[in-house]
C-alpha cells in the first residue's frame, strides 16, 4: 500500500482492489444476508399466510371457472331437453294418448340447477371473489413489510458489529468516517425500501377493492 497522506488525507480501505472480484463478494454477502432474513419466524409466519390466502383464492376462481362450464353445459343441454320435452307433448296429443308430460320434469330439474349455478357464480364474483382478492393483498404486504423490516434488522446488526470492530482505529484516529450505504448493510436497506414500496402499493390496490365492496 503506497499512498501521500498529504494529498490523499481521506483513505478508502476495501477487501480486495479488484473491483469485479469486490462486487462479487458484495453481492454473495447481501444474497446470504437476505437468505437469512428469510429464515426469521415472522417471515416465514408471513410469508405462509401469504400462500394460505393465494390458495383460498385460487379455490374460488377455480369454482367460478367450474361453474361457469357448468352453466354453459346446462344452458346448451336445456335447449335440447325443452325442445324434446314439446315434442313428446305433442306427440302424445296426436295420436290421442295421454298427454307425456313427463319430460317437464328433466326441464324443471334442470332450470332449477342452473339457476342455483347462476346464483353460485353471483356470490363469488360479487362477495367471495373480492373479499379473497382483499385479504390476499393485505396479506402479501403484510409479508412485504415484514421482510423489510427483517432487513432492516440484519442491516443494523451488521452495522453495529463493524462499528464494534472499528472502535480500536477511532480510539488512534478520534474520528473514523464509515459510509455503511456501500457495504453490505447498504444493499439490505435497499432491498427493505423496494419491500416497503411494494407492501405501500398493495395496501393502495387493497384499500381500493375495499372500497369497492363497500360501495
Amino acid at each position: 500500500m503506497s499512498f501521500d497522506i498529504v494529498r490523499t488525507p481521506t483513505l478508502q480501505a476495501v477487501a480486495t482492489g479488484h473491483e469485479r472480484l469486490l462486487v462479487e463478494d458484495l453481492l454473495q454477502r447481501v444474497e446470504a444476508a437476505a437468505r437469512l432474513t428469510g429464515e426469521s419466524p415472522e417471515v416465514l409466519a408471513a410469508d405462509e399466510a401469504q400462500r394460505r390466502a393465494e390458495s383460498h383464492l385460487e379455490q374460488l376462481q377455480k369454482a367460478e371457472r367450474a361453474l361457469n362450464r357448468f352453466a354453459k353445459e346446462a344452458g346448451e343441454k336445456l335447449a335440447a331437453v325443452r325442445e324434446s320435452a314439446l315434442d313428446a307433448i305433442i306427440r302424445s296429443a296426436a295420436v290421442g294418448e295421454k298427454l307425456d308430460f313427463k319430460a317437464g320434469n328433466d326441464v324443471t330439474a334442470l332450470e332449477n340447477r342452473s339457476r342455483q349455478a347462476t346464483r353460485a357464480i353471483e356470490r363469488l364474483v360479487e362477495h367471495l371473489i373480492p373479499r379473497a382478492q382483499l385479504l390476499r393483498l393485505r396479506e402479501e404486504s403484510h409479508a412485504a413489510l415484514t421482510r423489510a423490516r427483517a432487513l432492516e434488522n440484519m442491516a443494523q446488526e451488521r452495522a453495529e458489529k463493524l462499528l464494534e470492530q472499528l472502535r480500536d482505529a477511532v480510539s488512534e484516529e478520534v474520528v473514523l468516517p464509515v459510509d455503511l450505504s456501500k457495504g453490505v448493510a447498504g444493499a439490505l436497506l435497499g432491498q427493505a425500501a423496494e419491500f416497503k414500496r411494494w407492501a405501500v402499493q398493495l395496501s393502495e390496490n387493497a384499500d381500493a377493492i375495499e372500497r369497492t365492496i363497500r360501495g
